[in-house]
């Protein structure tokens, strides 16, 4: 069975998140690739991913993968998925037909995400449901040293969901950077993996520091607390996206498959 890489944006506000639910409870992002790779092709399919995200988080370079019957042209796979995804917030950017063993998840060797802040007096508009609104403006060089403190191997309790499922706390975060682009603010993570909730429950902490409510001292206090209680907020969901994921080199997509 042919297995296919897929790489996908989304708009996580219509979704319930990456994972699929019963159908009472709502759609999800894994839930209508299912359906319309299934309808495409006919068949029962599972589609695996590579995160997890939330409700109401974006993507813009999820991964996913497939194993099909037919030997399909990537083309063919892309198009055809995309057709009946026509009326979801969810596009195929690209199908490549993978060994085998490739998994969108266990392959995976770093994920990236960016979490977008605008931090302007008056509210957002256009920009509502993509970035986290700051009427008070914040100290972007303040939040860019304190991030750094979060750099390494640590126990990340405090920045984790107390619903996580993940058997450990202990996480490296290898890039942590907060740079100010206009009126906005981006802070970019890289790590292998990432706890639930991680992400937002740092920034979210971190937006304490450019505020000037918490130093740095007191952001390396919460780290060290390894207790939920200690973090100071959570950022919302939708200011959240997967921009990519990377691989080892050796995971090379197959030749296409003449049309």
């Amino acid at each position: 069975m042919p297995r296919y890489k897929l790489t996908i944006e989304y708009d996580g506000a219509p979704y319930l998140g990456w994972q699929m639910q019963a159908s009472s409870y709502g759609k999800s992002v894994q839930g209508e690739l299912v359906r319309a790779i299934g309808e495409f092709c006919g068949e029962a399919v599972t589609v695996g991913g590579a995160g997890r995200t939330d409700a109401g988080v974006h993507a813009t370079g999820q991964v996913a993968h497939v194993d099909l019957t037919r030997d399909w042209p990537n083309r063919v796979v892309r198009d055809a998925t995309n057709r009946y995804l026509k009326d979801e917030a969810i596009a195929v950017l690209a199908a490549e037909k993978m060994p085998d063993a490739f998994d969108a998840r266990f392959s995976a060797v770093r994920r990236h995400y960016l979490y977008r802040i605008i931090d302007r007096r008056p509210p957002l508009t256009l920009e509502r449901e993509r970035a986290w609104w700051s009427p008070k403006a914040l100290d972007v060089e303040r939040m860019q040293e304190a991030a750094q403190i979060l750099i390494g191997r640590h126990d990340f309790t405090t920045f984790r969901s107390t619903e996580c499922q993940a058997k450990s706390p202990i996480r490296n975060l290898d890039r942590f950077d907060v740079v100010r682009t206009g009126d906005g603010i981006e802070c970019r993570l890289d790590a292998r993996s990432f706890l639930h909730n991680q992400v937002r429950s740092m920034v979210g902490s971190l937006k304490l520091v450019g505020e000037g409510l918490w130093t740095a001292d007191d952001l390396a206090a919460a780290l060290a607390a390894r207790d939920r209680k200690a973090c100071g907020m959570v950022g919302p969901a939708h200011a959240l996206y997967l921009t990519q994921v990377d691989y080892p080199a050796e995971w090379v997509p197959l030749p296409d498959t003449p049309e």
